[in-house]
């Protein structure tokens, strides 16, 4: 068959326009909690999260619209590495760092456990509406092993 009618499939995957990075989609609940309601208009509902830590956009549309890291209402990890890396629980990367110079994983099993309970509100609070738990294990473990 000619290759002129057979159709390309469509991307999935959405890429900041201002990094390059592969975004994470997320709900428009996520992105509505995290930014000023007067900036909602600068990308459509179907919106992707920019997570490379040190690029200014925080949520993008594929039509290359986006909106800043000074459009959010509070900061958001890892736009600000000092901001909770699990929002929900207020757990830092500091504290996770110190625990794993410590030999210490009760924080990192507590945390796991109350990701998966009603307490956890990741749709609003974390940046891409996903639960933490595997940055957070991630991060322990890079702290761990140095």
């Amino acid at each position: 068959m000619n290759k002129a009618f057979v159709r390309e499939p469509d991307a999935t995957n959405s890429y900041c326009p201002r990094c390059g990075s592969l975004g994470q989609p997320v709900l428009p609940e996520t992105w509505h909690a995290l930014t000023r309601p007067e900036v909602w208009s600068q990308v459509s509902e179907a919106a992707s999260f920019c997570s490379h830590a040190t690029c200014d956009v925080a949520y993008f549309d594929d039509m290359e619209r986006s909106m800043s890291v000074s459009d959010l209402i509070r900061p958001v990890y890892p736009k600000d590495p000092d901001a909770p890396i699990c929002p929900c629980f207020g757990v830092t990367c500091e504290v996770l760092e110190e625990d794993a110079r410590a030999g210490v994983v009760t924080r990192v099993r507590d945390l796991v456990a109350r990701a998966n309970s009603t307490e956890a509100r990741c749709a609003t609070m974390s940046p891409t509406g996903r639960p933490c738990v595997a940055e957070v294990q991630r991060h322990y473990l890079r702290a761990r092993n140095g």
